[in-house]
């Protein structure tokens, strides 16, 4: 079959490769979208040759799993795990979620990197009513997604980029008060009569950090000076999430930075990405519902890998990049 893999000088190329060989807990799914996550085009010099690339997909299970967990065959899927950009990929049980329908496979491509890091940094800085949030690069993909969550938690949100021109492609669905709020970040529904929706502000857009006042919680995915511009802005007891390093720049702290009277502050690096499944589900049902919006910026054919890297790379595009594999024709089936 046809992948994407690491070729020489650190360029996805086209190769064929093996079919995958499920395991017992796997589901085999024809791949049909993907989408692309600035990371993987700037680490792909660190992956050996021939490994396939990618990490998000959308398709249809072509084989259910031999152990009866997952979802059965036919059933459209989102899922995460590493060999994406191939026309078939095996994937956990525990990774993969149903699309609901309505969901077009390449909004539900786009959702499992991005959307996992947002929710689950989130959830691990303890975002909750009324804490005050601030989310860096929020122009970009984590950052669109990280801004929306925050707010369905009940939380005053701080949205940061670095221009004015940033911040004018930021849409109303993700700035504006969410028509609902939710109790938590843990996949429960949310209350009925809408608690905690009373003194639900807009998101609050800044270009860069001068100005803000103390928050609760830093999702922060620019790394460098903003890195340690956000840890100033922490109140004892708050956290902050490394979820990225955008900037590729390193983060000089002055010295005595770290220190503060009070309960302490805390910086957490984030990677956790197992058993992404339930998430996924929870991610993918407040998409079908209206309540979170994944923005595609740009999408392109696979066969133009070479192109849509080039403009992730150079951040031409807001939203994110997704590559059709197969018919463009294949969003809903």
């Amino acid at each position: 079959m046809r992948a994407l893999v690491v070729g020489p000088g650190a360029e996805g190329r086209f190769a064929d490769v093996p079919e995958p060989v499920p395991g017992p807990g796997q589901a085999l799914v024809e791949v049909h979208r993907t989408s692309i996550n600035f990371s993987e085009l700037r680490h792909m010099g660190r992956l050996p040759e021939g490994t396939v690339l990618g990490y998000d997909a959308a398709g249809v299970v072509l084989r259910a799993a031999a152990d009866g967990t997952g979802p059965a065959e036919g059933t459209r899927v989102a899922a995460f795990g590493a060999g994406a950009w191939a026309e078939r990929a095996a994937f956990d049980t525990g990774s993969i979620a149903a699309v609901p329908d309505g969901v077009d496979l390449a909004v539900a491509a786009a959702v499992p990197m991005s959307g996992l890091s947002a929710l689950r940094s989130l959830r691990a800085a303890g975002a909750s009513p009324g804490s005050r949030v601030l989310v860096t690069g929020a122009s970009g993909s984590v950052g669109r997604l990280a801004v929306q969550l925050a707010r369905l938690a009940g939380a005053h949100v701080i949205a940061s980029v670095n221009t004015p021109k940033r911040a004018r492609t930021l849409p109303p669905s993700v700035t504006a008060p969410p028509v609902e709020v939710a109790a938590g970040l843990d996949g429960a529904a949310p209350a009925e009569d809408g608690v905690g929706l009373n003194g639900v502000v807009p998101v609050e857009v800044v270009v860069g950090l001068d100005g803000v006042a103390p928050v609760d919680v830093v999702i922060e995915v620019v790394g460098g000076e903003t890195l340690v511009a956000a840890w100033g802005l922490l109140k004892p007891g708050g956290n902050l999430q490394s979820v990225g390093w955008a900037s590729g720049r390193p983060a000089v702290f002055p010295p005595g930075s770290t220190f503060s009277l009070g309960p302490a502050r805390s910086l957490n690096s984030f990677g956790d990405v197992t058993s992404p499944g339930p998430d996924l589900t929870f991610l993918l049902n407040l998409v079908a519902a209206g309540r979170l919006s994944v923005e595609i910026g740009h999408r392109e054919s696979w066969e133009r890998l070479k192109q849509a890297a080039a403009a992730q790379l150079d951040r031409t595009i807001t939203g994110k990049i997704v590559l059709d594999i197969g018919p463009a024709d294949h969003g809903l089936s």
